[in-house]
């Protein structure tokens, strides 16, 4: 069996449980056709580069599995047919990687930055003074 990394995109107007159902159901059709669900992450609800559908947002996914071919494109044919899925990908990788993903890790060091620190830039220090006004 191969190894694959799938990520689908859902319709916004969906809710974060109908989205994780959708992870659980194409988990299933790997699992029924032989394949198995090494991992998966639920990215949340993101906004995307251009308009799929008339949709600016989507319910992002992404699963790794071990899984014959012919389960990938069971599950892929399934996601295409899917009303509430709107884009798939899937990539065939010679290994998974270890812990969460890229996003993930971007998403919780971005959710632990401090923003109102100003680094090395020090203070504002004071503001020049305006330019006299014009009663004209």
């Amino acid at each position: 069996m191969a190894l694959y990394e799938h990520v689908f995109i859902a319709r916004q107007d969906i809710s974060n449980a109908q989205a994780e159902g959708l992870i659980e159901h194409f988990s299933q059709v790997l699992k029924d056709n032989g394949g198995e669900v090494v991992g998966f992450e639920y990215w949340g609800l993101r906004t995307m580069a251009f308009k799929i559908n008339k949709n600016r947002k989507g319910h992002y996914a992404f699963l790794k599995s071990n899984s014959p071919a012919p389960a990938v494109d069971e599950m892929e044919r399934l996601m295409r047919l899917h009303d509430d899925v709107m884009r798939v990908m899937t990539v065939k990788v010679d290994a998974h990687e270890e812990g969460e993903s890229a996003v993930v890790r971007a998403k919780n060091s971005r959710d632990r930055d401090d923003r109102g620190d100003r680094g090395d830039r020090g203070p504002r220090g004071p503001r020049p003074p305006r330019p006299p006004r014009r009663d004209d």
